[in-house]
């Protein structure tokens, strides 16, 4: 038991008086008082408006203090104190925190008040009340229209000095639009965003049809709409939660494979799920690698600004397959998370649980109440016009007696009692027309109150129609919505999906973590067969899904976005090798190409990566072949400027070594062609005076590495070798021969020349060491081949900004001359 004593304390004789109160009545008192503060006044917000009571102050106060979208901002502190001294009992700081998320578009799907300032972001909180600005955002509005016009009823403040809206007016449907969360005594809430122009089309279809049901509903608003964008995956949880007001779905951040670095590739992250910040996401990334938990991850960077929003480069290790690893991060970081929808708001005053259907219903029902009682308050102002309209018309008819009688009258009261009797007028019309001035009482004045009075009589006739009609009635509610919607709405930012489709599936990932027993991913690439690429214009990649397993790559017939100066067959996780103009075999990983994607018609080598970008390349030095580093390839054959051939066995590959020469070249000399060739196959040679010579690969022996080769094209003076390759003996018949003339003379990129398309099969071999058969008759002002080409065909030519230029149709004459070329060629392939 607990005594209460009223004594005061003294010294004196006094007389006790004790109150035994029961402990547990006593707290069960006081408990039950607070929870219902804290339930009615606090924590849940009102099925009608959506707005918990701190918040409803807030717009309604800055609504008083004139704070429009078109007015200056105002410093936020000083909000804070209006609504704290006249309407609000508790402290500044839980003002200044509901006032923040009124404006965070990252926490409103439509913010209620534009911020001005740091207003905090998902990992960090605002600046002070005292740093930021803040005035209504334009929905707001829509929130508080038609206050002053008895559309809401309005309450006491706490100290009975002032009165305040018990609810908004709310044309948007907040509560559904911005969602809400709050914990009260025994209950909570927690609603998801939703877009505003389904939510609307949702009201007018219910306004439009009663009885309508859920799944009527659903098909205007299919699920949340987040600000942060992202994934819903799941709608399951949704469909439950809009039938019984409870339920939870998952989402996903929105995230893209790209190439980070010529060499890597990276998951980039642009939308990040719902009240989930990049800070926390890149955390619990750092912890899952540091623990192992996490592989295939190198580095995470933020490159979020305010031009280009949210980018976060999650940065993958080499042989990792990124696809793998961003579902690894989908299960065991906030890359995927859970919300728990609990949708509980008050109703009359009650809590209750609703779903989607009874939402609706409640904010409909709110608008009908608002536009009917609007409509009365108007038609009981635009009556009381009428009735002064009409006594100022009756008194203009004679002016002179009215203006006779309120000059011998001795007073006002009697003035009026004398209008009122001699011109059949009320006392509201009587006292009007004392209050005006004369100017107001002349013929033109009469005009205008003859116009006004039809106008008045027009808007009571349609203020009746709409009280009296309830469809009409209804009809001007659904109207209001619509120049809602289109005056607010926003596209959809969130993407619903109903399953997970290739994602990881709902058994294996809850609430964003890895389900027990789950499968482990499998995160390395497999080391599947591929086809290695080089471009005319030194570009790398390789090929995946069905073009790994295709035949060879054909003179760019695949690839028709670039010519192709080479291709060989390789595996995901294996090597090749890139032959250099300076005699050297540079070891490249395939998996540090590009994969090009699968496609039913030629795919573009615009994806490849640049030669200098995976090796490092010296001055003047090119890339002129990829060749196979397998110990069984065949041998290599290269040809140099100067008119040296030599074949080397190209698997005869140091293993503690990334680069080494194949060729040792004389002074000046550099490497033209480089090729892998067998014995039954041909070695062709191009010389720079229009001279081919061709002949058998066996009359070439293999050599070392440190050799510097053999005789292979006899060369005149001042000449050099354009071009050099092999001709595999199974296809010779395909094989063409592309030759550009031009002046040696002229800088590089400048003038066309004439070009000319053969077949291979014209040019009659001779021996090595010989000076061949004439391959272009120059024209006038030409003097030299400027590029040679001998391949199979179609050629495919690229000028030197890239693009594909077309080569003449092939002539059976191999000495004849060329046709003239608009523009100079960069590469043939």
């Amino acid at each position: 038991m607990a005594r209460k004593s009223s004594a005061p304390a003294t010294d004196e004789p006094f007389d006790e008086k004790i109150v035994d109160i029961d402990v547990a009545s006593e707290m069960e008192t006081s408990f039950l008082e607070y929870a219902y503060s804290v339930i009615y006044s606090r924590a849940l917000p009102d099925a009608r408006d959506g707005l918990k009571p701190v918040q409803r102050r807030i717009l309604y106060m800055m609504a008083e203090m004139g704070l429009r979208p078109d007015r200056a901002h105002v410093k936020s502190s000083r909000v804070v104190g209006e609504v704290m001294g006249k309407l609000h009992p508790h402290g500044d700081a839980a003002i200044y925190d509901a006032l923040v998320r009124l404006a965070q578009d990252f926490s409103l799907r439509l913010p209620l008040v534009d911020g001005h300032g740091n207003f905090g972001s998902l990992d960090d909180g605002p600046a002070a009340a005292r740093y930021t600005e803040a005035r209504l955002a334009p929905p707001s509005m829509a929130m508080t229209a038609g206050l002053d016009e008895d559309v809401v009823d309005f309450v006491p403040n706490y100290d009975n000095k002032l009165t305040q809206p018990a609810v908004l007016p709310s044309a948007i449907p907040n509560l559904l639009v911005n969602g809400a969360s709050g914990i009260a005594v025994g209950m909570a809430t927690n609603m998801p965003p939703h877009n505003l122009v389904e939510v609307v089309a949702a009201g007018q279809h219910l306004l439009k049809h009663p009885g309508a049901t859920l799944e009527d509903v659903m098909r205007y608003v299919p699920g949340p709409d987040l600000p942060s964008g992202g994934k819903i995956v799941g709608l399951e949880g949704v469909r439950d939660a809009y039938r019984t007001g409870r339920g939870s779905f998952r989402t996903r951040a929105t995230a893209r494979i790209e190439n980070v670095t010529a060499r890597r590739k990276g998951i980039v992250v642009t939308e990040l799920p719902y009240t989930v910040g990049p800070e926390k996401v890149i955390e619990k990334i750092a912890e899952g690698v540091k623990a192992k938990k996490i592989q295939g991850v190198t580095n995470v960077q933020d490159l979020t600004d305010r031009s280009h929003g949210l980018r976060l480069v999650i940065e993958v290790k080499t042989g990792f397959d990124p696809d793998a690893v961003l579902e690894q991060l989908y299960r065991t970081t906030p890359l995927e998370d859970s919300f728990g929808i609990n949708n509980v708001a008050l109703v009359d005053g009650q809590p209750r649980t609703l779903g989607l259907l009874e939402l609706l219903r409640v904010w409909v029902d709110h608008r009908i109440d608002v536009v009917r009682r609007r409509s009365a308050f108007r038609l009981g102002k635009r009556k009381e016009r009428l009735h002064l309209v009409e006594g100022l018309l009756l008194a203009i008819v004679d002016i002179d007696e009215v203006i006779q009688v309120i000059r011998s009258s001795d007073d006002a009261g009697i003035a009026r009692e004398r209008l009122m009797s001699v011109f059949d007028l009320s006392e509201p019309q009587a006292t009007y027309i004392l209050d005006l001035q004369l100017r107001r009482l002349t013929k033109f004045s009469r005009i205008e109150l003859e116009k006004e009075k039809g106008e008045l009589e027009r808007e009571i006739a349609e203020l009746e129609e709409i009280l009296s009609d309830d469809a009409r009635l209804r009809g001007v509610v659904s109207a209001e919505m619509g120049e809602v919607a289109k005056a607010y709405g926003t596209p959809r930012r969130t993407v619903l999906l109903d399953s997970a489709g290739g994602a990881t599936p709902a058994s294996t990932a809850t609430n964003g973590r890895a389900a027990k027993g789950a499968p482990a991913l499998d995160l390395q690439i497999a080391d599947a067969p591929t086809r290695v690429l080089l471009s005319a214009t030194g570009l790398l990649a390789r090929t995946s899904g069905e073009d790994a397993d295709a035949p060879p790559v054909r003179s760019g017939r695949r690839h028709a976005h670039d010519a192709l100066r080479g291709d060989v067959a390789a595996t995901t996780r294996g090597e090749v090798g890139l032959v250099t103009s300076a005699g050297r075999l540079l070891r490249v990983s395939v998996l540090d190409l590009p994969s090009l994607p699968p496609t039913d018609g030629p795919p573009s080598l615009s994806g490849g990566v640049p030669v200098s970008e995976l090796v490092a390349l010296r001055s003047g030095e090119q890339a002129l072949a990829v060749v196979s580093l397998a110990a069984d390839a065949p041998t290599l054959a290269l040809g140099t400027a100067g008119g040296v051939v030599k074949r080397v066995v190209a698997g005869d590959a140091p293993s503690n070594k990334d680069e080494w020469d194949v060729i040792a070249l004389k002074d000046g000399d550099v490497v033209v062609g480089a090729a892998p060739v067998a014995d039954e196959d041909e070695l062709v040679f191009v010389s720079s005076d229009a001279s081919l010579l061709h002949f058998a690969a066996t009359a070439v022996r293999p050599q070392g590495r440190a050799a510097g080769g053999m005789a292979g094209i006899r060369l005149g003076a001042g000449q050099r070798a354009t071009f050099f390759g092999a001709v595999r003996a199974a296809t010779r018949d395909l094989y063409q021969v592309v030759t550009v003339a031009g002046a040696s003379d002229a800088l590089p990129g400048t003038g066309g020349g004439s070009v000319k398309v053969t077949p291979y099969e014209l040019y009659p071999g001779k021996g090595r060491g010989t000076g061949g058969v004439r391959a272009h008759r120059f024209l006038k002002g030409e003097d030299s081949l400027v590029l040679a080409w001998v391949g199979e065909g179609p050629a495919r030519a690229v000028g030197t900004g890239g693009q594909p230029v077309e080569l003449p149709a092939p002539v059976e004459r191999r000495d004849g001359s060329g046709t003239p070329l608009p523009g100079p060629l960069a590469a043939i392939g």
